[in-house]
């Protein structure tokens, strides 16, 4: 029996992007599943049973306590003595690529799911990329979720070119067309637009995400605040959590909460439904791991606009499954938004390109395929490494 542990900081990111791969790992072979990340008591109570958890408490940022959650994981992967651990998110890979390292685990892969450094300036950025690389180099094996970052941290000399390469397409977990069911898209989408009371023919763009700067928002709002000056049949729903800090423009946000047309609908577990009361769906995001929401509104058939970064332009083809436009640019995110809503056959093109694109690359079921397919191919070779059989 292989002994697989995923090691995230929250258990949001186990059950977003690792949980569905780890149940379909288990019905596929024979692994012992693991997970390890801060204490959740309904996480831990609604895993199925063959996944063992164990809680290590994990701070944000930079904290004294890494150097406990560094002991915890070290004596646990001696213990277990894991054939390979998979780590993602910043505080989690940074104490288990230490603790595997000095443990000897055999497979040590880091999921690159985003580069944090990239956002930050100055000493900030300095630290964070210096992280990066202790982790990229405590890491037997790279995966980044796209191939534009996988470029882009060889051009920044965070690793090797020889180390690191991107499964299938990209994505760090793919989109389920059982829950992403275009069939039932009108019903979703008379079922969101009567609940916020917006009228059918209206037109409505949209943002998944963290309502946070550099998810692009300020650029959002102001092309927004500009647009519903001259057209009253446009509504935007912004869906997700605000984390609005200081990055996101005071006077803006206070507006767009007072406007009637910008409807902030909280975070949700139902993204399909709020994507299919969209005309348009809108990422104009500064940086990316993949940026999943591009392929999730592709999968309902939602023309895209997102921004010229990595990781959403491996999914997104200006011109033919989306819109790219240059990030921190009011004007083109405007001009992009009207041009689709002034031209309903080119966003039919798009939305239908778009659905394509996902079903043939980015299928969940079937990338769930070429991830087991690389897992087993890092075994394999560890075991070679190691004379092991």
């Amino acid at each position: 029996m292989k002994k697989i542990c995923f090691v995230t900081t929250v258990s949001v990111t186990i059950t977003s992007f690792i949980l569905d791969f780890a149940k379909y790992m288990y019905e596929k072979g024979d692994y012992d599943i693991t997970f390890i990340c801060n204490e959740d008591e309904k996480f831990a109570n609604d895993l199925p049973e063959y996944i063992h958890y164990i809680p290590v408490k994990m701070e944000r940022g930079i904290s004294l306590s890494g150097i406990s959650a560094c002991a915890k994981m070290y004596k646990i992967f001696r213990k277990n003595k894991f054939d390979l651990i998979q780590y993602s998110t910043p505080n989690a890979s940074l104490y288990a690529s230490i603790a595997g390292s000095l443990a000897g685990v055999p497979v040590r892969l880091y999921c690159q799911w985003g580069l944090a450094y990239v956002g930050f300036s100055g000493v900030k950025r300095k630290i964070f990329k210096c992280e990066e690389k202790l982790v990229c180099k405590l890491s037997t094996w790279i995966e980044p979720d796209s191939r534009g970052n996988l470029s882009f941290c060889h051009e920044e000399k965070l690793y090797p070119e020889k180390k690191g390469s991107v499964v299938h397409r990209g994505s760090a977990s793919g989109v389920s067309l059982e829950k992403f069911d275009i069939s039932k898209k009108k019903l979703y989408r008379s079922e969101i637009r009567e609940q916020y009371k917006i009228p059918e023919k209206a037109f409505v763009y949209g943002f998944v995400g963290r309502i946070t700067g550099d998810k692009g928002i300020n650029e959002l709002l102001a092309a927004t605040k500009n647009i519903l000056k001259s057209h009253k049949d446009i509504y935007v729903l912004m869906v997700g959590g605000v984390e609005k800090e200081t990055s996101v423009n005071t006077k803006l946000y206070e507006w767009s909460k007072e406007n009637s047309h910008v409807i902030y609908c909280g975070s949700t577990k139902e993204v399909q439904k709020y994507m299919s009361a969209m005309d348009c769906y809108v990422m104009p995001s500064y940086r990316e791991g993949f940026g999943l929401t591009v392929v999730e509104a592709g999968a309902m058939g939602i023309p895209v606009i997102c921004t010229n970064i990595p990781g959403p332009t491996d999914a997104i083809h200006n011109e033919e499954t989306g819109l790219v436009i240059e990030k921190k640019n009011e004007k083109e995110l405007r001009d992009a938004i009207l041009r689709i809503y002034d031209d309903s056959q080119f966003a039919k093109k798009l939305g239908q390109a778009g659905y394509e694109n996902v079903k043939e690359n980015y299928e969940q079921k079937n990338l769930f395929k070429y991830i087991l397919h690389d897992r087993e191919g890092l075994l394999r070779k560890a075991r070679r490494r190691t004379g092991k059989r």
